[in-house]
């Protein structure tokens, strides 16, 4: 049986308000907060890179649960930003740990990656040993190219979340997951080679809003439990209407969503684990269901369900 064991973050120093970023794309901050529900997001430095940004986590994580990273069975990094198209930073973080035949795998795919990896790792565990998964993303590379768009640079932030799954102990054990993908909408948000993020904003915010509380459903109904049964989601951290959205869907109290997009905007796959981290440090209810959710470009997207 699978457990997740630990979490842990990384947010870098710099404190982006909704009036400086605003100011590049003639938004006035009261709005910003009205159609995202942020506040604030985190600028990783110039020279601090995608890589720089997982390691960070990565070692919290390993220290957080007393892991050495020479025990780890596999590490994967999940990532829309990477600084180059090849290799991905997961071998460079490997190395950086002092790996030098560990397996590391890339998941590059944006906002759903740690979701998608957690599913996987708790899938090849039992076989390989725990499994380190880091969400890394410097979206702040991404929404400053010019020409900036209004409705996209004011969501996204930079920062990383970290989760290690064990096949023998942790906070909670797997109960199970479901993934999905629909490349019919992969136009609708979609990053170029050294071009903007294109986003088709309404689509997204339609698609997820319908596709994320059927699957959570059918998972939970897999499971024998029902939304009101789960004392805790921990979503991807797109935008808190978004979020609302699948909680009135669910029709659960919004505030089982646990949410932090004020205070770090939209991190993408470093989100879900990031919110994680946060509420984590809270303490883990015990017999409580906690359900992780996250939708992404693809679009990818899924729920895992998880109880102490």
């Amino acid at each position: 049986m699978p457990f997740l064991r630990e979490f842990a973050a990384y947010l870098p120093e710099r404190i982006v308000s909704n009036a400086e970023i605003g100011s590049h794309v003639g938004c006035d901050a009261e709005w910003i907060k009205n159609v995202s529900g942020i506040d604030q997001r985190r600028f990783a430095a110039a020279d601090e890179s995608v890589a720089d940004l997982a390691l960070r986590a990565a070692q919290s994580c390993l220290a957080k649960a007393k892991v050495s990273a020479s025990s780890l069975g596999m590490i994967m990094i999940a990532s829309g930003t990477a600084d180059r198209q090849f290799p991905g930073p997961a071998s460079t973080v490997a190395h950086r740990l002092g790996l030098d035949s560990t397996p590391a795998l890339d998941v590059p795919l944006a906002s759903a990656g740690t979701l998608y990896a957690m599913a996987l790792a708790s899938r090849l565990c039992e076989s390989i040993g725990e499994i380190l998964i880091v969400g890394a993303e410097k979206m702040s590379s991404v929404v400053l190219r010019p020409p900036m768009e209004r409705g996209v640079a004011i969501l996204f932030g930079d920062g990383a979340g970290a989760c290690l799954v064990s096949p023998t102990e942790g906070k909670a054990r797997v109960l199970g997951s479901t993934l999905h993908s629909d490349g019919a909408f992969a136009e609708d948000l979609k990053l170029g080679f050294d071009r903007p993020l294109e986003m088709n904003g309404r689509s997204v915010i339609l698609q997820a809003s319908r596709k994320v509380p059927r699957a959570i459903s059918d998972l939970l109904a897999r499971h024998g439990r029902q939304a009101a049964d789960v004392r805790t989601f921990l979503m991807h951290q797109a935008n808190q209407n978004l979020i609302d959205r699948v909680a009135q869907a669910l029709e659960v109290p919004a505030e089982r969503f646990y949410s932090n997009i004020a205070r770090y905007g939209n991190t993408s796959s470093a989100s879900m684990l990031i919110a994680a981290a946060e509420w984590a440090e809270r303490g883990w209810p015990a017999g409580a269901p906690v359900c992780f959710a996250a939708f992404g470009a693809g679009f990818h997207w899924g729920a895992l369900l998880a109880e102490s």
